[in-house]
């Protein structure tokens, strides 16, 4: 199939690589040229200067970036990739963005016979290099059986959650259970550390029972180490967190850990370590 692929960052370089190992024809599209060239020396395909150029002729186009802003700059417009797609043609957005966003995109593209899900995944950058990414999907049924086999070229998991903004709000769901995680593991870890516990093996004990997680069997480690130099940037858990409690206001949720949570975020970002992994929640309770 003749596929689009917009923003090529830590997530989106290797999904896009796994569409073009799946045989797919590949046209890429990202704002550093540089990126985008080293992604056709590793993979093949072509690049398209605009993302409308490279939307043009595909059958269907992928897009992960940054936040609203960005989707809405990359879709929109004469250089958009709504300009570039024809009718019939399905838009994939993999962007974590809000449900309004979506269904925005939805509603522009239904008026050009565009169909239109959003996808957003959880797996991080790894599940994204090993194409097991879960996809939390929203749109009609029709759309999503047409796009789902090419999804799955990076996916282990891709379940429709329901019409357009459906996938985005339950990647809010997704987000507030993680936070939350990672700030009790934060706070585990250190109380462990101040009662002169080997946090070490506190973890390799307690993994085995009620408390386990994936942020536990993956990070504890990491954060024991005082490491962060890697994975999701507490910057973006923050954009994320931002998006949960504005669909909250909307939606009448009460959100008090995820708003506390939110504003530590903004603590490390005031420090200058917005940049590190989100479980650096924990260098708040070593160094306040």
């Amino acid at each position: 199939m003749k596929v689009a692929f917009i923003g090529l960052g830590n997530m989106g370089f290797p999904m896009a690589g796994h569409l073009a190992a799946g045989g797919h024809d590949v046209t890429i599209y990202n704002r550093t040229t540089a990126k985008a060239d080293a992604w056709v020396e590793k993979h093949g395909g072509a690049r398209g200067d605009t993302p409308a150029a490279a939307a043009q002729g595909a059958e269907i186009a992928f897009v992960c970036v940054g936040n609203d802003d960005d989707l809405r700059s990359v879709v929109f417009g004469d250089d958009g990739v709504l300009a570039g797609l024809e009718k019939g043609a399905i838009l994939v957005d993999h962007t974590t963005a809000s449900a309004g966003a979506a269904r925005d995109i939805a509603e522009a593209g239904a008026g050009n016979g565009i169909g239109f899900l959003d996808a957003p995944v959880s797996g991080g950058q790894n599940g994204a290099e090993g194409g097991v990414l879960t996809v939390m999907v929203g749109g009609d049924e029709a759309t999503f059986e047409r796009a789902n086999p090419i999804i799955d070229c990076f996916a282990r998991a891709v379940t429709l959650m329901g019409p357009v903004g459906s996938g985005q709000l339950t990647k809010m769901v997704n987000q507030i259970c993680i936070v939350g995680i990672i700030q009790a593991l934060s706070e585990g870890l250190d109380f462990g550390r101040r009662a002169g516990l080997d946090v070490s093996r506190v973890v390799e004990v307690i993994s085995k029972g009620a408390a386990q997680s994936w942020q536990m069997d993956n990070r504890s480690g990491t954060m024991i180490e005082d490491s962060f130099d890697f994975g999701f940037a507490s910057n973006w858990m923050r954009k994320d967190m931002r998006i949960c409690l504005d669909e909250a206001g909307r939606n009448g949720a009460l959100l008090p850990t995820a708003s506390s949570i939110e504003q530590n975020y903004g603590r490390l970002h005031e420090r200058g370590e917005g940049h590190l992994d989100n479980t650096a929640l924990i260098r708040l309770l070593r160094q306040p």
